[in-house]
């Protein structure tokens, strides 16, 4: 086993001697090396030489050596970010490796799809962990989904709730509406739009711990006249809506049913309907090669989730709805704070999380689910969006306020916000389906009169 351990070191050295940006030093047996140079930088400490030989299973077994107690750092962020920073190479590895996996994806796909029956495990083995545990990692809303914060060092539960102010406004939701979401969670979105917009709210969820903590929300809200809340696949759902709302569902639907979800969508809309996503995406370049793969995310965190690219969901729209898209704002910024909240939660409430059961290993594996996916969203692996799409005969305005960046105290400039509509609109192969152009000229004249939205 040595040598195997030695063999794996001497490899992840010369990789390491690649590195082209960021600084990585790793200490093990007191002995310190760095590799590369400049931020963002880290520190790896190696506890055990096992880490080495964990890291032929790939990101999956990064996260077991870590688990173990094999590999340590001060700054689990930092560490993936050098590695997000670096990844171009990798990726590339990657793609040439998918094209030996891909056959036997498909293959492995017709029977691993996700079935209603499969995505109530999938969905079970995250969201049913307990809802104490969320209770204390999340704020009062109880809102597992990006926050919005409109100025420095705002709360995280008012964060959360212009998130969902923000939803409300660019549907312009009313007293007359009758909203469908898909994806419940527990109960944030309807209890907010159905109090602050008097709309009537029909959910749905496939998660029985979620489903009964917001019925007893609702319930203690009194809104029972105006929330109905469902234990149901959203492919089993029937009727027409006016509007639609799903907020960070759609990454547990597969990849495989990314064409279904989007024709479910449009067939419950009315003809004039419109709805909202709210999406985390993947890099389009890797796409191919991580949903081709098992990952610490999905072995670990989400059991048969893939997040979309942007050219995905043009993709699938395009070939499966009459929907267009009328609306996109890029929410990336805000995530990583979300994330170092919900973190400093965890790490907050460590003692009372032990007393409920959830041991040491099990917060380990937490720190790390949350670092890694602050670190993507850090370096742009990964990003959100809420897009707005809508069917043929909506003649709608939508109506929304962008907020700043965390840390700005203004808003965010026209010029950025120009860049970044063009850098997640800019042509066919992103949801905007070519009307980048024409989404930015009109953000501008809006800006120019005055107008918000």
């Amino acid at each position: 086993m040595k040598a195997v351990d030695d063999t794996t070191r001497r490899i992840t050295h010369a990789v390491l001697r690649r590195l082209a940006a960021g600084q990585l030093t790793v200490v093990e047996d007191g002995r310190a090396r760095t590799f590369g140079a400049g931020e963002p930088a880290a520190l790896v400490q190696i506890l055990d030489p096992r880490a080495w030989t964990s890291l032929l299973r790939g990101s999956r077994g990064l996260a077991d050596g870590y688990l173990n107690g094999y590999w340590d750092s001060p700054d689990l962020t930092a560490v993936i970010r050098v590695g997000a920073r670096n990844s171009g190479a990798f990726d590339e590895l990657a793609r040439r490796l998918a094209a030996v996996r891909v056959p036997y994806q498909r293959l492995r796909s017709t029977w691993q799809r996700n079935t209603p029956q499969r995505s109530r495990r999938d969905i079970a083995a995250h969201y049913d962990l307990g809802n104490d545990l969320y209770e204390l990692m999340l704020d009062e809303t109880m809102s597992y989904s990006c926050a919005l914060f409109e100025h420095p060092g705002q709360d995280l539960a008012d964060a959360s709730r212009a998130k969902l102010e923000r939803a409300c406004r660019a549907l312009d939701l009313g007293p007359d509406d009758h909203v469908l979401e898909i994806g419940t969670g527990w109960g944030g979105f309807a209890l907010h739009a159905a109090a602050t917009r008097g709309c009537r709210v029909t959910t749905t969820t496939i998660s029985r711990e979620q489903h009964d903590v917001a019925v007893q929300r609702v319930h203690e809200a009194g809104l029972q006249d105006r929330v109905t809340i469902l234990f149901e696949d959203y492919r089993d759902l029937r009727g027409t809506y006016d509007k639609l709302v799903s907020i960070e569902m759609i990454e547990a639907v597969g990849w495989q049913d990314f064409g279904t979800f989007f024709s479910t969508c449009s067939r419950l809309l009315k003809p004039d309907g419109v709805m909202l996503l709210q999406a985390i995406l993947n890099d389009d370049r890797a796409y191919e090669a991580e949903k081709a793969s098992k990952s610490f995310i999905t072995e670990y965190i989400f059991p048969g989730g893939c997040l979309p690219t942007n050219a995905v969901i043009a993709r699938e729209v395009a070939r499966h709805t009459d929907l267009r898209a009328v609306d996109l704002f890029d929410m990336t910024p805000h995530y990583p704070e979300t994330l170092r909240r919900w973190r400093r939660n965890i790490e907050a409430h460590a003692d009372a999380l032990e007393a409920l059961g959830y041991d040491e290993r099990f917060r380990r594996l937490w720190r790390l689910y949350l670092s890694w996916s602050e670190g993507g969203f850090e370096e742009r692996r990964i990003g959100v969006i809420q897009t707005v799409l809508a069917k043929p005969r909506w003649a709608g305005v939508v109506r929304s306020q962008d907020a700043a960046a965390p840390g700005e105290s203004v808003p965010a400039p026209l010029l950025r916000e120009r860049a970044q509509v063009h850098a997640l609109a800019g042509g066919l192969d992103h949801p905007l389906g070519g009307q980048g152009d024409a989404l930015v000229h009109d953000v501008g004249l809006r800006r120019a009169r005055g107008e918000r939205g």
